[in-house]
C-alpha cells in the first residue's frame, strides 16, 4: 500500500514521516521490527550471548566433576568452579540488559502503534465512525495494540532460545551421537506437534476477536444511551441482546480456551518428555562404559536447560499468532481512506454566500439564518453538505466547496452537532483545546456567557481547572448542550452551523441564549437548525424546506402564515 496526501505524511505515517508497510501482516511486523531495530537487534544479541552462556554452564560442571572431583585435581576444580561463576555472571548481566532491551521494544511497538492509529483515525475525521464501529476502535487501541508490544518483547528470548538449543545438540551430538541424534529428532517433531495445535488457535483467535469488537461495540451504544433506553423501556430488550451476544463470545472464548490448554499442556509435557528420555539413555550410556558421570551431569543440565527453550520457542509461536491477527486488525484501520478527497486548490474568498444547489438554500453572509427541516431526517445531510462533509454542488461565494482545500474549510466552516462529544479531563482544556483563550481569558467567559453556561462552571469543583468525566456524564443533557455552544462560539469560525443548540435546555435558558447567540455571532454568519420558536424569532431570517426544497423565506412572524411553517415550528400548539 502507498499513501500519496496532499501536502504532508501520510496516515500512518510515525513521526519520522516513514509509511508503514501495510501489504500484509507479516510485512507490518518487519516494518514494525524494523523501527525498533536497535532495541530489538540488541535484545537478540543479548538473548543469544546470555543462554549461549546458559548452555555451557553444564559443560562447566561436568569437567569440574570430571577433572576436579573425580580426578581429584584441586586446581581443575577451581578453574572450573571459577569458570561457572564467569558464566553465572555472564547470564546474569546479560539477561538484566535483554529485558531491558526487550521492554524498550514492548513499549516502542506499543507506542509506535497507538501513534500510526491516531493519526489514521484524525485523517479519517468524520469517516470513521461510518466505516468502523467505536468497540472495533476500542479493541484495536487496547487487545491489538498489547499483542504486538508482546511479540517484540517475546523476540529476544525466542531467538536466544533457538540458537541455544541448536548449540546444545551440537555439543550433544559430538559427545554422545545417539543422545544428540534423539535431541535433533525430538526438536523438529515438538515444533511440528507445536504448529498443528497453532493452526486452529489462529482461526479461533480472529473468531474470538471479532466477537469481542462487536460486544464491545454494543456495550458502547448501551451505555451511551442508557437514559434514551430507560425513557422508552428499552433496557430489557438491549440487556437480552447484549446477554445473547456474550454468550456467543463466551463460547468463542471457550472453544480457543480447549485449544490453549492443549499447547500449554504441549509446553510442559512435550519438553518433560525429551529430558526424560535424554536422562535414560545417557544413564544405559554410563552404565555401557560409554559416558562419564561428568559427562551424564552435564547431559541431564542440557536436557533440564532445553526444556524452558523449548517452552520459550512455543511461547514464541503463540505469540506470534496472536501478532499476526492483531496486525490483521491494525492494517485493516490503517489502510482506510477518507470518503473526501482532497484535491482543491482554488483561493477560498474571505466572505461570501453559502449555496447548496440541490435544495437552493442561500445563506447570506454576514447574517443569523435559521432552517427549518419538515423532515427531522434532511437536517444531517443538508450540515453535511453545507460544511463539506460530503461532496455535493455547495459552494461558498460562487466557488464550489469541492475545490477549496479541504484544511481551510474546515477552519471557516464549523459544523457543531447537537451529540459533539465531551472528552475528560480539565474543563478549560476540552473547551479551549486549541489554547485561544490563553493570552485573554474574556474570550473564554464571554463564550460561557453567550452560551449560559457560567452556572455550570460555577458549580463545578474547581471552575474552569475542575476535572470532567469521559463525555461529561456528570452533567445533565442540558448542560453539555450549552458547554458544546461556547466551545462552538469560542472557535469564532466564519461560518457556523449549529444542529438543535438549544433542544434539551428549558425556556427561560433557550430564551437568554438566543438573545445572547446573535450579539456574540454579529457580523459573522450562523446557521441553525432548529425548529423552536423562541430561536427562531431571533434570526434574521428563517428558510423553510420541505421535501428538499426550499419553499418559503422569510422571518419567523412573516412565516407564521405559511400554514406548513406553522404546523412544523408549533405542533399543533399556539405560535411564539
Amino acid at each position: 500500500m502507498r499513501y500519496v496526501p496532499a501536502g504532508g505524511a501520510g496516515p500512518g505515517a510515525d513521526a519520522a514521516g516513514e509509511q508503514p508497510d501495510c501489504r500484509s501482516p507479516q510485512r507490518f511486523l518487519r516494518w514494525l521490527a524494523g523501527r525498533l531495530r536497535v532495541s530489538v537487534a540488541w535484545g537478540v544479541l543479548l538473548g543469544v550471548v546470555g543462554l549461549l552462556a546458559e548452555a555451557l554452564v553444564p559443560a562447566a560442571i561436568g569437567r569440574a566433576i570430571d577433572s576436579g572431583m573425580v580426578g581429584r585435581d584441586e586446581h581443575a576444580l577451581l578453574r572450573w568452579g571459577g569458570a561457572v561463576l564467569l558464566l553465572g555472571l555472564v547470564v546474569n548481566t546479560a539477561a538484566i540488559l535483554r529485558d531491558r532491551c526487550s521492554l524498550m521494544g514492548q513499549l516502542g511497538a506499543t507506542y509506535l502503534t497507538a501513534e500510526l492509529i491516531t493519526r489514521q483515525s484524525g485523517r479519517l475525521g468524520a469517516t470513521l465512525p461510518k466505516r468502523v464501529s467505536a468497540g472495533e476502535v476500542v479493541s484495536v487501541g487496547s487487545g491489538d495494540i498489547a499483542a504486538l508490544g508482546r511479540l517484540m518483547e517475546v523476540a529476544a528470548r525466542a531467538s536466544g532460545a533457538a540458537v541455544s538449543a541448536v548449540a546444545v545438540a551440537v555439543i550433544m551430538l559430538s559427545t554422545a551421537p545417539e543422545l544428540g541424534a534423539v535431541v535433533l529428532v525430538g526438536v523438529p517433531l515438538m515444533a511440528w506437534a507445536v504448529a498443528w495445535l497453532i493452526c486452529p488457535l489462529h482461526r479461533r483467535q480472529e473468531q474470538l476477536r471479532a466477537g469481542q469488537g462487536e460486544l464491545t461495540e454494543l456495550a458502547v451504544d448501551i451505555a451511551g444511551g442508557l437514559r434514551v433506553l430507560r425513557g422508552i423501556g428499552g433496557e430489557r430488550i438491549f440487556a437480552d441482546r447484549y446477554r445473547a451476544t456474550s454468550q456467543r463470545v463466551r463460547g468463542s472464548g471457550v472453544r480457543l480456551a480447549r485449544v490453549e490448554a492443549l499447547l500449554d499442556g504441549a509446553k510442559v509435557l512435550l519438553p518433560g518428555t525429551l529430558v526424560a528420555v535424554v536422562v535414560w539413555l545417557g544413564a544405559r550410556e554410563v552404565l555401557d562404559g560409554r559416558l562419564s558421570i561428568g559427562q551424564l551431569v552435564a547431559f541431564y543440565g542440557y536436557a533440564v536447560f532445553l526444556a524452558p527453550q523449548l517452552r520459550r520457542l512455543t511461547e514464541a509461536a503463540d505469540k506470534l499468532t496472536r501478532g499476526r491477527v492483531a496486525a490483521a486488525r491494525v492494517i485493516r484501520l490503517l489502510t482506510l481512506e477518507p470518503e473526501l478527497a482532497d484535491a482543491g486548490r482554488a483561493v477560498m474568498p474571505a466572505c461570501g454566500v453559502l449555496h447548496d444547489p440541490g435544495t437552493g438554500l442561500r445563506v447570506q453572509p454576514g447574517r443569523w439564518t435559521a432552517v427549518v427541516c419538515a423532515d427531522p431526517d434532511e437536517v444531517a445531510g443538508l450540515a453535511d453538505r453545507l460544511g463539506r462533509y460530503t461532496d455535493s454542488a455547495a459552494e461558498y461565494g460562487g466557488v464550489p466547496l469541492t475545490e477549496l482545500p479541504l484544511a481551510e474549510v474546515r477552519e471557516r466552516i464549523l459544523v457543531a452537532p447537537g451529540d459533539a462529544r465531551l472528552f475528560s479531563g480539565p474543563l478549560r482544556r476540552e473547551l479551549d483545546p486549541a489554547d485561544r483563550a490563553v493570552a485573554e481569558e474574556r474570550l473564554l467567559l464571554d463564550a460561557l456567557a453567550a452560551a449560559s453556561a457560567r452556572d455550570i462552571v460555577a458549580a463545578l469543583p474547581g471552575g474552569l481547572d475542575g476535572r470532567i468525566a469521559e463525555s461529561g456524564r456528570e452533567f445533565s443533557g442540558g448542560q453539555q448542550q450549552r458547554l458544546r455552544l461556547a466551545r462552538a462560539l469560542l472557535v469564532d469560525p466564519g461560518v457556523l452551523v449549529l444542529i438543535e443548540p438549544t433542544s434539551a435546555v428549558d425556556a427561560h435558558t433557550e430564551a437568554r441564549i438566543t438573545q445572547q447567540l446573535g450579539a456574540a455571532r454579529a457580523g459573522r454568519t450562523t446557521v441553525t437548525f432548529a425548529t423552536s420558536p423562541i430561536l427562531l424569532s431571533h434570526a434574521d431570517q428563517v428558510v423553510l424546506v420541505v421535501g428538499g426544497k426550499v419553499v418559503a423565506e422569510g422571518t419567523h412572524r412573516e412565516l407564521l402564515a405559511d400554514p406548513e411553517y406553522r404546523s412544523v415550528v408549533t405542533r399543533g400548539g399556539d405560535p411564539a
